[in-house]
C-alpha cells in the first residue's frame, strides 16, 4: 500500500485541514494568502499548512496581551522581594538610628538644663557684685554725712565745712568713675546739655553756655544727666 492510499484510508486530523475561500478575509485575493511551507521531519511531506494570520493590531514585537496591558492601565510592577537577611539588616539599622536619636535627645536636655543653670548663676553672681558694690559706696559714703552732721552742730559760719564735705564727696564719686559735666563758657553739646531756655548776649557767641542751672554727669564716659543750662543767641 503506498503513502498516498494509506492517508486517504486515515481520518483527517483537525489541525491540517487546508483553509477553506469562506475562511479567508473579506476583499483578499486568492493569490494574496501565503505560500505553504513544507514541514520537514514527517513522513506526509506533501502536507502543508498554513500561517494563521495574526490578530489586528498585534505585532511581532509585541504581544496582544502586553498590548493590552499597556494601553489599559499602569505598567505592571514587580513586588519587592526582601530576604530573611536584609530584613534583620534593615532592622538592625532602625534599632541604631533609634538609638542614636535617644542619644542626641539627651544631650540636647542636658545642654539646656546646663544653660539654664548657669544662667541663673550668672544672674545670681550680678546681683551679689552689685550689692557688694553698693555696700562699699554707702561706707566710703559715711564719711561724708559724718561731716555734714558736724557742720551743722558747729557755730559760725559753716562754708569752709560744707565746702570741704563736697570736695570730699566729689571725690569718693571720682573714684566710682562719675565726673562733672563742663558747662559754663562751653559751647552747647546736646549730648551732654539741655538748653532750658536762651539768652540774647553781646558778650559770648551764639550757641554757648553762658549759666548753668543744675549740674550734669558722666559714668565711666556715658552720660547720667544733661546739664540744664542757658545758651546765648545773637541779638
Amino acid at each position: 500500500m503506498t503513502s498516498e492510499e494509506r492517508r486517504e484510508g486515515e481520518p483527517r486530523k483537525e489541525s491540517q485541514k487546508e483553509p477553506l475561500e469562506a475562511d479567508q478575509p473579506a476583499g483578499q485575493e486568492a493569490g494574496n494568502v501565503s505560500e505553504p511551507v513544507e514541514v520537514g521531519g514527517s513522513e506526509d511531506s506533501g502536507v502543508v499548512s498554513s500561517e494563521a494570520d495574526p490578530p489586528e493590531g498585534a505585532t511581532d514585537d509585541a504581544p496582544v496581551v502586553e498590548e493590552a496591558v499597556g494601553a489599559g492601565g499602569p505598567p505592571f510592577e514587580e513586588p519587592l522581594d526582601f530576604t530573611r537577611d536584609e530584613i534583620s539588616a534593615l532592622m538592625d539599622e532602625l534599632k541604631l538610628a533609634r538609638r542614636e536619636r535617644d542619644e542626641y535627645l539627651d544631650d540636647m536636655r542636658r545642654m539646656k538644663a546646663e544653660l539654664e543653670n548657669s544662667r541663673k548663676r550668672q544672674e545670681k553672681e550680678r546681683t551679689r557684685l552689685t550689692q557688694l558694690a553698693s555696700e562699699r559706696l554707702v561706707r566710703e559714703l559715711l564719711p561724708v554725712l559724718d561731716n555734714l552732721e558736724r557742720a551743722l552742730e558747729a557755730e559760725g559760719d559753716i562754708r569752709e565745712g560744707v565746702a570741704a564735705t563736697l570736695d570730699q564727696l566729689i571725690s569718693i564719686l571720682g573714684r566710682e568713675g562719675l565726673t562733672p559735666v563742663p558747662s559754663d563758657g562751653e559751647p552747647f553739646d546736646p549730648a551732654v546739655h539741655e538748653a532750658v531756655m536762651s539768652q540774647p548776649s553781646e558778650e559770648h557767641e551764639e550757641d554757648t553756655v553762658i549759666q548753668t542751672f543744675e549740674r550734669g554727669y558722666t559714668l565711666s564716659g556715658r552720660p547720667i544727666r544733661a546739664a540744664k543750662v542757658v545758651v546765648a543767641k545773637q541779638v
